[in-house]
């Protein structure tokens, strides 16, 4: 049977680390017999403890702590001093010393990593358990995140150090050396929605707006603020639905004033464990990062729960969305695309239920059991010998 340990850098309940959470769960339940695998047992090591540890183990996912003194704001984007890299680099380097450690007692037959820093972690932890690496990329390895040196340096280390790579999009997928390794693109699964209390679409004058995400530069929020300031009939309320992880609080307070400035009736949420209750409670979803999203999670959960939405391209966002038949998609930047999506959506309450109606429908098509079944049989031929491959093709 296939063991596979999942490692994350920090147990922070951003997007990854949901994602994570949920292919977990999802992947205890699957069976040789649906998934075409010999079997496939889950346990998760996050370098440093969490929130998301907390719930990774109320579902019963075996789940390891290693309580390391790493600062996960030492190799930041926004933070690229050569110094703190470096130290950030070796101290990853000393987590997955131990990593390996636990591989080892765990009985793990691969490793996944999930993130950059994870792939750190799982170079280190892969070599001392002598088993492979898998790198499961939520990020986009691209200039406009890391810079183009460090992206470049992260490319070869994924290609170099991992036997192999699950992307969340095809865009994603597109910024790694796929060359002799064995790829899977797997989006980040949902769970199926009843729309029994989702509110039927308001009225132009009473609707409600709802972003959802980290308040970060890059998803935004700022320009979704000036955007609706701008439409002909503002919403009756919008929330905006997201905490602060990394350092960025001061984004929040740019964004509270700037709400205060444009007279928005905006209600600013922090955190929240199950954003779904807010998108059940809107009409209208906005996706507005301003560089490529790399899958662009939050697109689908919006549509799974009956929103109209708008989503910013390119990116993963235009895999999920047609626009005009199952929501609307604009230029990642461009506030006046944004106010003018948004004029049509408020002003038109019969296309939002068109485009509600038939978001629903392609949100079904992301389903958590499908991706699950794809990666436990992608993580079973990884890690398959050469006598278990022969056996395969006799």
């Amino acid at each position: 049977m296939t063991k596979a340990l999942f490692i994350t850098h920090t147990a922070a309940p951003s997007g990854a680390e949901l994602a994570t959470l949920r292919l977990a769960i999802a992947l205890r339940g699957e069976r040789p017999e649906h998934s075409g695998s010999r079997g496939l047992d889950v346990a998760v090591l996050c370098a440093q403890d969490g929130p998301i540890v907390d719930r990774m183990r109320e579902a019963g996912v075996e789940t390891i702590v290693l309580q390391s003194a790493f600062d996960s704001r030492a190799m930041t984007v926004r933070n690229r001093s050569l110094r703190r890299l470096i130290v950030g680099f070796f101290g990853l380097a000393k987590i997955g010393w131990a990593a390996g450690a636990a591989a080892r007692a765990t009985g793990a037959t691969v490793l996944v990593a999930e993130s950059t820093k994870a792939l750190v972690i799982g170079t280190v932890a892969a070599r001392r358990a002598g088993i492979p690496l898998v790198w499961q990329v939520h990020d986009r390895i691209s200039a406009e995140y890391f810079g183009g040196l460090l992206s470049s340096v992260v490319r070869g280390l994924g290609w170099v150090c991992s036997r192999g790579y699950i992307a969340n999009s095809r865009s994603t997928m597109s910024t790694l050396i796929a060359w002799r390794r064995a790829t899977l693109v797997a989006y980040p699964g949902v769970e199926p929605n009843s729309l029994a209390d989702h509110v039927s679409q308001r009225r132009p004058s009473e609707t409600v707006v709802v972003a959802v995400g980290r308040l970060t530069p890059w998803k935004g929020q700022d320009l979704f603020l000036r955007a609706l300031a701008d439409t002909t009939v503002r919403p009756e309320c919008v929330y905006l639905v997201g905490g602060t992880f990394f350092g960025e609080e001061a984004f929040r307070a740019r964004l509270e004033r700037l709400a205060h400035e444009l007279d928005l009736p905006v209600i600013f949420t922090g955190h929240v464990d199950h954003p779904d209750a807010y998108m059940r409670h809107a009409d209208i979803l906005v996706h507005c990062s301003v560089i490529p999203e790399p899958f662009g999670q939050v697109v689908v959960e919006g549509m799974n729960a009956g929103c109209a939405v708008i989503a910013s391209g390119p990116g993963g966002p235009t895999e999920i969305v047609e626009s005009g038949i199952n929501g609307l998609l604009v230029d990642g930047g461009d506030q006046e695309q944004l106010t003018t999506a948004l004029n049509t959506l408020i002003g038109d309450r019969e296309l939002r239920r068109r485009l509600s109606a038939a978001g629903r429908r392609r949100a079904a098509r992301f389903g958590i059991a499908e991706s699950a079944r794809d990666i436990a049989s992608f993580l079973d031929t990884v890690t398959a010998t050469p006598e278990r491959k022969r056996a395969a093709h006799a």
